[in-house]
């Protein structure tokens, strides 16, 4: 049996692990970490803040970070590769678009590897609709079911493949979202029947993925409360939807949800969620939260034991081959 983990993924608040997060992280050992562009600087320094990070907790633990391409990525260019947002990319490959994300997110997960990163927030199974949010819409892959599921696959097979660990999102679905989440919680007035055909169906084909994470919204037709904090929604995902894996919320820190962090947090574990996100690096706020949560239950521990074991070493690859044939595909080179 593994060390019990803080229910928690973690941030810091710079580029350099401080002594006091360091002490805090050992006494509470989280489940991972998660990276920003605020820790991130060069190649040496991102992996030696990962080594330091997983020195005070005294193991391998996973450290994430929310590299999709695009608009959401938290390292540039020339640290690493510059990507358009993924609708685009998926709109402007066609027929070839399933291997071309392919191609493209197994290059992203050698550059994350080769920094120590081995967690992705990534794919993200929400469908886009004409009118869904700004802040969302051009990270989705299409507004068309079963093409989001085709690659959604394809992203997480090469997470897999690269030695990453792939956190599918925003479960049960994000895409009918009016309004920025981070912002203020957005509401969806569609009937149950019509959501488990098509927003909540996109998930159920990755309900064996060792990780996913929640979505701030409220589903009228199902329950008042937004789905991180909500039970039945928590229900939906686990019994309607299928999925087993490690289930961490998105930013509890996210103006969505209401009350402080450790209140959000208590609620979202309270609605069978494993895990809480904290993202903004703020300790004292860490520190909230983890006196309030405390430590994974033990079927949340249970699930991230199983969840690490996904963690492969990478598969052998020509990256130089890989580039080539994305830059073909790009040209229409090849069919």
């Amino acid at each position: 049996m593994t060390q019990p983990f803080g229910a928690a993924i973690l941030g810091c608040a710079g580029t350099v692990l401080g002594a006091d997060e360091a002490a805090f992280f050992a006494q509470a050992n989280p489940f991972g970490f998660i990276l920003f562009a605020r820790n991130l600087e060069t190649a040496d320094q991102i992996r030696a803040l990962c080594a330091d990070l997983r020195s005070a907790v005294g193991w391998d633990a996973p450290v994430f970070i929310d590299q999709e391409g695009g608009r959401v990525q938290r390292m540039w260019p020339p640290l690493v590769r510059q990507w358009l947002p993924p609708l685009d990319d998926v709109a402007r490959h066609g027929p070839n678009a399933q291997r071309a994300m392919y191609l493209r997110y197994r290059l992203i997960a050698d550059e994350l590897l080769s920094l120590g990163i081995d967690g992705n927030c990534a794919p993200l199974l929400d469908i886009a609709r004409p009118d869904t949010h700004a802040v969302l819409r051009n990270r989705c892959y299409s507004d068309d079911l079963q093409t989001v599921v085709k690659i959604g696959q394809a992203v997480a097979q090469a997470h897999l493949d690269g030695g990453v660990l792939p956190v599918i999102k925003h479960i049960p679905g994000h895409g009918l979202a009016l309004i920025d989440s981070h912002l203020d919680v957005p509401r969806v007035t569609l009937d149950r029947a019509t959501l488990e055909a098509h927003d909540f169906a996109a998930f159920r084909p990755f309900a064996r993925m060792p990780l996913g994470m929640t979505a701030h919204l409220i589903f009228e037709d199902i329950d008042p409360a937004p789905a991180t904090i909500s039970p039945v929604m928590n229900a939906v995902i686990r019994d309607s939807i299928g999925f087993g894996g490690l289930l961490m919320t998105d930013d509890i820190s996210m103006q969505a949800l209401s009350g402080t962090v450790a209140e959000r947090g208590k609620a979202a574990l309270a609605a069978g969620c494993d895990l809480v996100l904290h993202c903004n690096g703020n300790l004292a706020e860490m520190v909230s939260i983890l006196e309030t949560c405390g430590q994974m239950t033990p079927a949340g521990q249970a699930r991230a034991e199983a969840a690490l074991t996904w963690r492969n070493p990478a598969q052998e690859v020509d990256i130089a081959a890989l580039e080539a044939e994305l830059e073909a595909l790009a040209a229409g080179r090849l069919e």
